[in-house]
């Protein structure tokens, strides 16, 4: 039977289970990828498993997001990564060497390869030709200790491109447009895959853009062919050897088909706050602009930094607007540099920021209080920029640089300075010495002290579903509630070896009372519940945003629909993701009233149905939620590492 990318990657990894649309899913993970923000506990979930060494073919341990060190945390963290790094086998990028996707699409990924990372944009990997998939920092280390991954087997769109973009409209739009047609919830349990004559035109760095910021939709991950383009960057890189040729079979089937001429294609914006609020830039054209930042993960390649830097070249910033560049690698800086386009950037008024995730998450160059900022990056969620009142703005390098020099949204193809377009290198600058004990890679080094400062804490595990849950609504949230919402990122960050203290800031900016209520309630020998709306745990992969709440208490959450990445984690710490069964019964729950799930273990072993009594309205509602065999041992036992230190799995 004809196939479809998709298909050919995960039978080629199947490990248990159906290729069948949402049945569950084994599939073998070849590589890994952790970031310090998560990484840290997803090595001390690792060490509590007491293995050897990582068993899959190739882990790396990035360390790009809290690189800021103000105070012992993060270097303590950074110290603590290293040495594991070297103690099982692990691939280490020391700080100041880039972003994890950039670097990992430039220096490891391989077409039809499947790759498992405790980032949300892991799917960058698509790029190149690769199951790329985000996911907690507990299946991270499932899958480098040689486990499968779990998940439910897609549905698969295709998203057939034709024509060709013209000059000032990006990558960048394209995926802006997707995201306008789809939006950012509703699309759980589906993959993307780009096809059409117009895949072509792309590079492998647009099409990673694309890939990238396809997490916003919710989907499981993108995926784009491996055809003579992605070959020519693979040799570019040194690579070769890593190219296979990857493509959909003569009549493979799909469940959607989305057409896209890239012609028709023009310069998008995504509004606050979130990146399915799209508007064009013409629709925008002259609204004032107080902040540019050009990088991330999404667009900090070497062509899109050139052609900002071309866009900037003899001419100086707008002196309303405060502009950053931030590189995706150390790779991006040296070729900036040879070319002398860090000096055009510079001579501009432009900052140059560390190659680095930085702005993106909030951790520096937050904008003035009510600023309107444009950045490159992937997420606009209200506060993400470190600056509640701020209004961010998702746009392409070239749009960004537009503002940069005009001090409003101005569309790029109105600018004399446009370039024609940017060329890949025939050859890029290769130096891999920031990348430690690639030698050892799956061996390690036994003996070696693993560093733990202070803020190292201890990984915590749930305890056994109780027959009954009896609790408190504790908190009631709405629609769209992010991870960040629940974990909030930025300085915080530097806390997530230490559940104890990053617990006290759970729901920070949402409820500023929460920490205390859920503390009472625990101590009170009662269960702390979360009501929510549709499509809670938006966003990061971040485990904390379930593992905290855990800590707290919470056993239950009972919401309108969730995502993908947040309903594993809440199943990996033991929390029972519910669903209404009737949305409308979302109105009569209030934050404070008591409930009980009455038989709620019962219902988990079952079919997954329970009756919740709201004891304080005298009222009743029913929820359920969706299991698999696995899931429902997780649950009952009390969380993922629970579950295994009892040999139930």
């Amino acid at each position: 039977m004809a196939q479809n990318i998709v298909e050919k990657i995960l039978a080629a990894h199947r490990v248990a289970g159906e290729l069948k649309p949402g049945c569950e899913l084994a599939i073998r993970i070849d590589q890994t990828l952790t970031q310090d923000a998560t990484g840290t506990m997803a090595y001390l979930q690792f060490e509590s498993m007491g293995l050897d060494c990582v068993k899959a073919d190739l882990a790396v341990s990035y360390v790009d997001h809290n690189t800021i060190q103000v105070g012992f945390e993060n270097a303590d963290d950074h110290a603590y990564l290293k040495s594991v790094a070297q103690r099982y086998g692990i691939v280490f990028s020391r700080p100041g060497n880039g972003i994890c996707h950039q670097l990992h699409l430039e220096r490891f990924g391989k077409p039809g390869a499947t790759l498992l990372g405790s980032d949300s944009h892991t799917p960058t990997g698509g790029g190149i030709g690769m199951i790329a998939i985000g996911a907690g920092g507990i299946d991270v280390a499932v899958a480098m200790g040689g486990g499968p991954f779990y998940l439910t087997c897609p549905k698969v769109t295709l998203v057939r491109l034709s024509g060709a973009l013209k000059p000032g409209v990006s990558a960048k739009d394209v995926i802006l447009t997707v995201l306008k047609v789809y939006g950012t919830q509703g699309n759980v349990g589906r993959v993307l895959e780009y096809g059409g004559p117009g895949v072509a035109g792309l590079g492998v760095p647009a099409r990673a853009t694309i890939t990238n910021m396809g997490a916003e939709l919710g989907v499981t991950t993108s995926v784009f062919p491996s055809d003579a383009t992605t070959l020519a960057f693979l040799k570019a890189q040194g690579r070769g050897k890593d190219w296979a040729e990857l493509k959909a079979d003569e009549g493979a089937r799909y469940d959607r088909v989305l057409e896209i001429d890239l012609g028709l294609v023009e310069p998008m914006a995504a509004c606050p706050h979130s990146p399915g609020n799209i508007a064009t830039i013409a629709s925008l054209a002259g609204k004032k602009v107080n902040q540019v930042l050009i990088g991330s993960c999404t667009n900090s390649s070497y062509r899109d930094l050139k052609t900002a830097a071309l866009m900037l070249r003899g001419k100086k910033i707008h002196p309303d607007v405060e502009v950053g560049v931030a590189p995706g690698s150390r790779q991006v800086v040296a070729m900036l540099a040879g070319e002398g386009l860090l000096t055009d950037l510079v001579a501009a008024g432009v900052r140059i920021l560390e190659n680095a995730c930085g702005f993106c998450i909030g951790n520096h160059m937050s904008p003035g209080t009510g600023a309107v900022s444009l950045r490159t990056s992937n997420r606009n969620f209200e506060g993400r920029t470190g600056t509640q009142s701020a209004q961010a703005y998702l746009v392409s390098p070239e749009t960004a640089a537009a503002a940069a020099l005009t001090g409003v949204f101005t569309d790029p193809r109105s600018l004399a300075s446009l370039p024609e377009g940017v060329a890949e290198p025939a050859a890029f600058d290769v130096d891999d010495s920031m990348f430690l004990f690639r030698e050892t890679v799956g061996k390690g080094v036994p003996g070696t002290a693993i560093a733990r400062g202070p803020n190292i804490g201890q990984v915590p595990s749930g305890k056994p579903l109780p027959a009954t849950v009896e609790g408190v609504a504790v908190i009631k949230v709405g629609d769209k509630v992010t991870t960040d919402h629940i974990m909030p990122a930025g300085a915080r960050l530097k806390y997530r070896s230490n559940v104890p203290q990053y617990a006290k800031y759970v729901f920070e900016h949402v409820d500023p009372s929460f920490y205390a209520n859920a503390v009472a309630n625990r101590d009170a020998g009662l269960c702390n519940i979360i009501v929510a709306g549709d499509s809670y745990g938006q966003g990061s992969s971040r485990e904390h945003a379930a593992m905290c709440p855990m800590y707290l208490g919470v056993k239950a959450l009972v919401a309108k629909s969730i995502e993908r990445i947040h309903l594993a984690n809440l199943i990996n710490f033991g929390i029972v993701p519910f669903i209404f069964d009737n949305p409308a019964d979302y109105g009569a729950v209030a934050k404070g009233d008591r409930l009980v799930l009455d038989g709620v273990r019962e219902a988990v072993a079952g079919d997954g149905k329970v009756a919740v009594r709201n004891v304080t309205q005298g009222t009743a509602f029913t929820a359920s939620t969706v299991l698999s065999p696995r899931q429902k041992t997780i649950l009952l036992n009390g969380g993922l590492l629970a579950a295994v230190a009892a040999g139930a799995v």
